[in-house]
């Protein structure tokens, strides 16, 4: 007597349910595009964070933040640990690197935003071909081991830049002793992130864990790098609004500004520098809107700069500071004031105390013997 048994699925002659043949489909299918997925879940968390990201000190947009921190603190251990088991889940072999890359993307998205607010690209840069390089490693780091290091490494960037504007939200302080105390928090959330690393496969933790050391130790470098250079922007502040006028005169509720009638199309529509006539002694305004957390209140200091030909060099003409408070959804608003007689390139620096640059207005002044016509409008 011949006793039949079942095949097994996927071998002619077994009859496996339709959910179960759909499941396997889909698993191969999202195996063999995994790369592919993987990206465009960091595109998701872009485009999420986009939409939903508002003010820097809302709590919604702390939570998101604390979320993404969440799911890539458990994630990346988890899938970890599933690599050393060969009958884990495949499900959830898949599901964890893309929720890993949500949270990467959503992290990338949120800097970008929000450092960008901050400062001009000059200062931004180092995050937007940090970004470019996370979409490579993407692509080229496959293998597991490779994949291990460069997602934690990943993970500590993510902290350090995410502790640089949450801490100072936090403590209503900014400058360097609170820039210090974001790595140190940044470093204790990984510290214990390695411990659960270890807890979960220990033979495969310690055979990469110097270079999860040494890749940490590389970003903590830099970004120290960059603040002391002052390539960082100043964040959690941003500038919201800024310019160059004739006259700035504030009323109950509001600025009044008057700045030149004609202006060129280069000047309207691509942003580039205005040009001002003066009558000498004459003086020029400048006004900014700096956005802080409303915990936090400093100093924003006005750089009046002018290019002196001769010398080769931008020399200081003039420096007004002035105290801000925050909570106000269009920035802390305030102006100064400086006589001009010379023309030529000039530029006002909107900074902190210690020189971090919010931003710059260029212009240039040509000294005449009337004054230009002029326009009036309200500031924002």
């Amino acid at each position: 007597m011949v006793e039949h048994r079942p095949e097994e699925a996927g071998v002619p002659g077994s009859s496996p349910g339709p959910s179960t043949s759909m499941f396997q489909k889909l698993l191969l299918l999202t195996q063999r595009y995994e790369r592919h997925f993987t990206a465009l879940a960091m595109i998701f968390g872009f485009v999420a964070d986009t939409i939903f990201f508002g003010r820097i000190d809302l709590w919604q947009t702390q939570a998101v933040f604390a979320a993404y921190a969440g799911v890539c603190f458990v994630a990346i251990p988890l899938l970890h640990w599933l690599e050393t088991h060969e009958k884990s889940s495949p499900f959830w072999r898949f599901i964890l690197p893309i929720a890993t890359q949500f949270a990467l993307g959503g992290f990338w998205s949120g800097f970008v935003i929000f450092y960008g607010r901050s400062a001009s690209f000059g200062a931004s840069w180092p995050f937007l071909l940090f970004l470019f390089l996370v979409f490579l490693g993407n692509e080229y780091f496959r293998q597991y081991h490779s994949r291990l290091v460069f997602t934690s490494v990943l993970f500590f960037f993510a902290l350090y830049s995410y502790a640089i504007f949450a801490v100072p939200i936090f403590t209503g302080t900014i400058g360097t002793l609170t820039f210090l105390l974001s790595g140190g928090f940044a470093v204790g959330i990984f510290a214990l992130f390695t411990i659960l690393l270890r807890m979960l496969a220990r033979e495969r933790f310690l055979n990469d864990v110097w270079r999860i050391r040494v890749g940490a130790l590389t970003v903590l470098i830099l970004m120290n790098i960059f603040y002391f250079t002052n390539i960082l922007p100043p964040l959690p502040l941003s500038a919201e609004v800024s310019g160059i006028y004739h006259s700035v005169v504030r009323v109950p509720g509001a600025y009044i500004a008057q700045s030149e009638a004609v202006q060129s199309w280069r000047v309207r529509f691509l942003g580039f520098p205005p040009t001002l006539h003066v009558v000498p002694g004459n003086s020029l305004y400048a006004y900014s809107s700096v956005f802080a957390p409303t915990t936090l209140a400093t100093t924003i200091v006005h750089r009046w700069e002018w290019f002196d030909s001769v010398q080769d060099a931008w020399l200081t003409k003039a420096t007004v500071a002035y105290s801000i408070v925050g909570g106000r959804d269009g920035g802390y608003r305030g102006y100064s004031t400086v006589p001009v007689s010379d023309g030529g390139d000039w530029r006002v620096k909107i900074e902190t105390t210690d020189g971090r640059l919010l931003t710059s207005l260029p212009f240039t002044v040509k000294i005449g013997t009337t004054s230009p016509e002029v326009k009036t409008f309200t500031l924002k």
